[in-house]
């Protein structure tokens, strides 16, 4: 594995908005609906090039949720954006009932998620989102890397018939991905191919495990790193090969342990192929205001916890 540099940095949560101004100018269906956060949420260039398909609702998810739904039954494609806390935890019953029970071709844009919201604080750091999205039926769930697959993630979004939930977040991070990537829902992206231990990493954490990737590896142990930017549906058929080769994984998100993706691919190894799995990830807490990547530390999610879980993960291999 080559060393890794990488000097160009941008939030995600651009790379949404980028990609929805980019899918509009080709398809007069996209609407964009937001709840008075559209700096926040980089909708300024969508709504200066399409006001008349800008819905501003103000301070109120559900209502936004309502006017979606109605907007995807008149045959538009709807994105409802607003930070992940309140566009997930406080319109939940709308968003089972209206959105995906019906099977409405809404996408949910949550921005600012995790930890790394940083300063705003624990009522603001949701990290229970994933689980939320991912337990209702016909809810495609996705978390990209970085600013390129953000971008591509809303653009195959808005191509995509159904419900999905777009999660992403509000600090600048490593933009490591192609520019020019094509982005696949429910397709995982190899990232290093390994054969002691298998990283499989979400959204934020994507670029620390490859950093720990490459610690590892002048350490003289091999790690896969599989980037699972589609949490549901899961790329089963990229885990099972992998972990065949490794016997042993690791998880890492920024997400609560309980109900995230490392519960996904336990779920998974437990009816397939059974491993030892260490997970990093917010062991059952809240957050607390602080800077993003001192909080990242402090909770256990960045490289030197996805080193240490790797080799639990190899010392329990039989």
């Amino acid at each position: 594995m080559k060393t890794l540099i990488c000097n160009d940095f941008k939030d995600t949560r651009s790379g949404f908005g980028a990609g929805l101004t980019e899918a509009a100018a080709t398809n007069d269906s996209i609407f964009a609906l937001c709840a008075d956060v559209t700096g926040s949420l980089k909708m300024g260039d969508f709504k200066k090039a399409h006001p008349e398909r800008f819905i501003q609702t103000g301070i109120a998810e559900a209502n936004m949720i309502g006017i979606s739904a109605g907007l995807a039954l008149s045959g538009k494609i709807p994105f409802a954006g607003a930070f992940a806390g309140f566009i997930t935890g406080r319109v939940y019953d709308q968003i089972r009932m209206t959105v995906a029970y019906s099977n409405l071709n809404v996408k949910i844009a949550g921005s600012h998620s995790g930890i790394t919201v940083g300063e705003d604080g624990a009522t603001h750091q949701i990290m229970e989102d994933i689980g939320l999205m991912k337990g209702l039926p016909n809810m495609v769930v996705i978390n990209p890397c970085d600013y390129n697959q953000t971008k591509a993630a809303t653009i195959a979004a808005a191509e995509y018939v159904g419900p999905v939930y777009l999660r992403f977040g509000r600090p600048e991070v490593p933009n490591f991905t192609p520019a020019s990537q094509e982005f696949i829902i429910g397709k995982a992206n190899m990232l290093n191919e390994g054969k002691d231990v298998t990283i499989i990493a979400t959204g934020h954490l994507v670029w620390p495990a490859l950093e720990a990737a490459a610690q590892l590896e002048q350490n003289g142990v091999s790690a896969e790193v599989i980037n699972i930017h589609t949490i549901k549906p899961l790329d089963n058929d990229a885990i099972l090969k992998s972990v065949a080769k490794t016997r042993c994984v690791v998880t890492a998100e920024e997400h609560l342990m309980n109900n995230g993706l490392g519960d996904s691919v336990s779920q998974l190894l437990c009816r397939h192929l059974p491993a030892p799995v260490e997970y990093v990830a917010v062991d059952d807490h809240f957050g607390e205001s602080g800077k993003p990547f001192e909080l990242m530390a402090k909770y256990g999610l960045d490289k030197d916890h996805i080193i240490d879980a790797a080799m639990r993960a190899i010392q329990r291999k039989a």
